[in-house]
């Protein structure tokens, strides 16, 4: 692509500024085809990888794109020619033979689906290397440049090839719009797809053209060898952001078409930087922004969470041992030390306080001196809390043959997350009224202990 070289230029940052105002304003015809090529390239093998991801068939695209380098080969021996329309149509078979291979293979042999990608992927590009390798010896005219679809090459895009590009986008998202419930189906439950009917091979077929039509285009502007990251990167980085099908898709689309925008301003800015590499940076970086700070799943958020479950399962032991301190005394005492709740409890003294500290601002327990008691809110969250531990005891002990120590262990944690439906469902099933240590069950209308 035009622009200017960045290197031993004391104005560069001021010279990338001026060059990023020439792209935008698109009068260099070949950076605007590189930006709608890439835009065009994003969405739509985004979009369709994501249904590869979301199938556990995430290598298929990278199989795919390495089986379509033999069969660019083959079309330019037969035909001597570089137009965009038969090296299309050469990738395409042999991305097509790749799949039926990778499809056939584990149905018809004892090799496993991850094998017969391996094989297909690596006998298909080596075969590749091999023509691609005889042509460079030859003296047949215009073979230059074949070689720039191992890693693509943006400059070298021509109107052909946005055409191309144009209609494979169309049909992709037109497709996936036509038929999103039946590939929303097949992705999450190819099962239950089968027992209503529906023709989910017919559905695979269209779904593996769609993805082969994706990989054939894009290999002119990021090659072979970087194919998969555009289809697998962007639904991976939306991934951390949504859980709707919908949603991932559109955030799929917008990450491919910020990624591409991004490679193709970097590639016009500094000439040496080509355009497919620095799209599949760019997606990197979206997807560790995403992992690191997205508000859902991302790393910071699930520390955060992670944090913050742990605070409340301290303080709701606590809770807990409070509420057992209460039925030792028979209900007749509401006030404890330190010294009592850690002989129940072990904990440092000074995380202790810290956490009652806590749990008297959240009106949970009421301090005097150095006796701590349970509030009236404290002791509704006490009881329902100790209800939920007894109660998953006895159903372990009854269910799951464990004995009253393993049993206590499991609802320790338990009892915390279970919530009222399995409450109720786990009353239903049982009619027990002590856990297997012989302690009470509370109900949830028990109002003994009430502080006073």
């Amino acid at each position: 692509m035009n622009g200017f070289e960045p290197y031993n230029d004391p104005g560069f940052l001021a010279q990338a500024w001026q060059q990023l105002g020439v792209f935008w304003s698109f009068d260099d015809m070949n950076a605007t085809w590189v930006l709608v090529g890439s835009l065009l390239l994003g969405m739509s093998a985004s979009v369709i990888g994501a249904f590869a991801f979301l199938r556990k068939r995430s290598l298929l695209g990278d199989a795919l794109a390495h089986a379509a380098l033999p069969g660019v080969m083959m079309a330019f021996l037969l035909s001597g020619s570089r137009d965009a329309e038969i090296i299309f149509a050469g990738a395409l078979v042999s991305s097509l033979l790749g799949f039926w291979l990778i499809d056939w293979l584990p149905k018809n042999t004892k090799i496993k689906p991850d094998a017969a990608l391996a094989i297909t992927l690596s006998f298909f590009f080596a075969l590749g290397l091999m023509l691609l390798s005889y042509i460079q010896n030859t003296s047949l005219p215009d073979k230059s440049g074949l070689d720039k679809l191992l890693f693509g090459q943006a400059a070298a895009i021509t109107s052909n090839d946005i055409d191309l590009l144009l209609y494979v986008t169309t049909l992709v998202l037109v497709t996936v719009v036509v038929f999103f419930q039946k590939f929303r189906l097949i992705a999450f439950n190819r099962v239950y797809a089968e027992t209503l009917g529906v023709p989910v091979r017919f559905y695979e077929v269209v779904l593996a053209i769609l993805i082969v039509l994706s990989v054939v285009v894009g290999l002119q502007l990021v090659g072979v060898v970087l194919m998969a990251a555009i289809l697998l990167t962007p639904i991976a980085a939306a991934r951390f952001w949504s859980h709707q099908l919908s949603h991932l898709l559109t955030l799929a689309a917008l990450f491919g078409a910020l990624s591409a925008s991004l490679g193709a301003q970097i590639s016009y800015v500094a000439p040496a930087m080509p355009t497919g590499p620095w799209i599949v940076v760019s997606l990197s970086l979206l997807f560790f922004i995403s992992f690191i700070f997205a508000p859902r799943q991302g790393l910071i958020k699930r520390y955060l969470d992670d944090r913050a479950l742990k605070q409340r399962v301290i303080q709701e032991n606590i809770l807990r041992t409070l509420y057992k301190l209460l039925e030792r005394s028979h209900f007749q005492r509401n006030g404890f030390s330190l010294a009592e709740i850690t002989e129940l409890r072990s904990m440092s003294g000074t995380e202790l306080r810290n956490r009652l500290a806590e749990m008297v601002r959240r009106g949970w327990v009421k301090q005097n001196r150095q006796q701590y008691a349970l509030s009236e809110k404290g002791l509704l969250k006490a009881v329902k809390l100790t209800r939920r531990h007894r109660l998953w005891e006895s159903y372990l002990s009854q269910h799951a043959d464990m004995t009253s120590d393993q049993v206590h262990q499991q609802a320790e944690r338990i009892e915390h997350i279970l919530n009222r439906e399995q409450e109720e469902q786990i009353v239903a099933e049982l009619m027990e009224h002590f856990d297997p240590h012989g302690a009470p069950i509370p109900g949830l209308s028990d109002n003994q202990g009430h502080p006073s």
